[in-house]
């Protein structure tokens, strides 16, 4: 599998000698059996979401993420958990509160952006606390190996290490080829609001 993206950006090289290794032994180890057994029912990856080195490489790939010092409802930047809280023990509450399920996420917080291409129509940009931030990007680091294995190589959409140089490499070989015809299909207003709920919503 190849090795996971953080969004918007590299990784810091901060995670400490463990943490790394441990989360890339544990997602070769779900892309391996998920890629094995297509219809595998996996048990138990909660355990893996609040495992001390899967929150700190979240907690790195959300710092070195360009919204990192973004507040969210609560006023919270990467920088004033670091100042006010310090690492080590705002990822202990985080665990805790994982672990006994009183994690609750905070409303989040939204900004109107143009949308690209110069329309002139806006569109709505979510920023979410920095725990929340982190949660989420505990689990993707545990759920993407395990949809990795059911993509095809021909998907390139908001997946680690593609990129849409990739897919327009892919048309100019097959257009050198005899290939003549390509499909670009968008749902429009697929991700409007009242298409899907958000995460508070849906937390059960």
């Amino acid at each position: 599998m190849p090795q996971d993206a953080p969004p918007n950006g590299s990784a810091p090289g901060q995670v400490p000698e463990g943490s790394g290794s441990r989360v890339a032994g544990m997602q070769a180890k779900l892309h391996r059996w998920a890629a094995a057994d297509p219809g595998r029912r996996f048990d138990d990856l909660f355990n893996f979401v609040h495992d001390p080195a899967t929150l700190f490489v979240a907690y790195c790939r959300v710092a070195g993420n360009r919204g990192a010092n973004t507040p969210g409802v609560d006023g919270m930047t990467v920088k004033l958990v670091e100042e006010r809280t310090g690492v080590p023990e705002f990822l202990d509450d985080l665990r805790a509160q994982l672990k006994e399920g009183s994690f609750r996420p905070l409303l989040v917080r939204e900004r109107m952006i143009p949308k690209p291409g110069g329309s002139g129509k806006l569109r709505k940009l979510g920023i979410p606390a920095v725990a929340d931030k982190v949660v989420q990007a505990a689990l993707k680091l545990v759920l993407e190996p395990i949809f990795e294995a059911d993509f095809e190589p021909v998907s390139y959409g908001f997946r680690p290490m593609w990129r849409a140089h990739d897919a327009i490499a892919e048309i100019h070989y097959f257009g050198t080829r005899g290939y003549r015809w390509v499909l670009d299909a968008d749902i429009e207003a697929a991700l409007d609001p009242w298409s899907y709920c958000s995460f508070a919503d849906c937390a059960v």
